[in-house]
């Protein structure tokens, strides 16, 4: 179980939501560091709400 707001728990939201590889460079989330994670995290919510 991963702290709210940390690497492991944005990335097991963003793979709950189907997303496993970065949309531009289709590399591994893991890969990346915290802070991209992170904006790609926000810009899903943001992309809900719409």
């Amino acid at each position: 179980m991963a702290y709210r707001g940390s690497k492991g728990w944005y990335i097991s939201q963003l793979k709950a939501e189907g997303v496993t590889r970065h949309p531009v460079e289709r590399r591994k989330l893991e890969l990346y560091k915290t802070y991209i994670i992170r904006n790609l995290y926000l810009e899903m919510v943001r992309a809900k709400v719409k």
